[in-house]
């Protein structure tokens, strides 16, 4: 070991670790809990990457419903049509996805509200 890797243990001093500091983290070592503006915040980031999927999912679909591939090979033309079909899918499937997280999000906002506090 060199000097620097006894002088740390992970982003811990050495200090830390023998003076019972925990690095942030409360007394029953749980991490601090979320307030409901991060939850916010959340939901309106993946709300509206779930807008911008759900417009490159629109244009991917318009492009490949008039750009057809036509292949002579029949293998080819299988493959291109599995590309497509796996492509169009994936930019649905994270349009989906992101717009279920923000909505969760959301859903966990509008209960934080009404949550008591200790």
């Amino acid at each position: 070991m060199s000097k620097s890797d006894n002088s740390s243990f992970g982003d811990l001093k050495k200090s830390e670790i023998s003076n019972g500091s925990n690095g942030g983290i409360d007394e029953e070592g749980s991490t601090p809990a979320k307030g409901p503006l991060n939850f916010l915040s959340g939901s309106i980031t993946s709300i509206f990457l779930g807008w911008l999927c759900l417009g490159v999912s629109e244009k991917v679909v318009v492009y490949f419903s008039l750009h057809s591939p036509s292949y002579s090979s029949p293998i080819a033309q299988s493959i291109g049509s599995a590309l497509k079909t796996l492509i169009i899918g994936m930019c649905f499937l994270a349009t989906f996805t992101f717009s279920f997280i923000g909505l969760g999000l959301f859903l966990v906002f509008i209960r934080s509200l009404f949550e008591r506090r200790n």
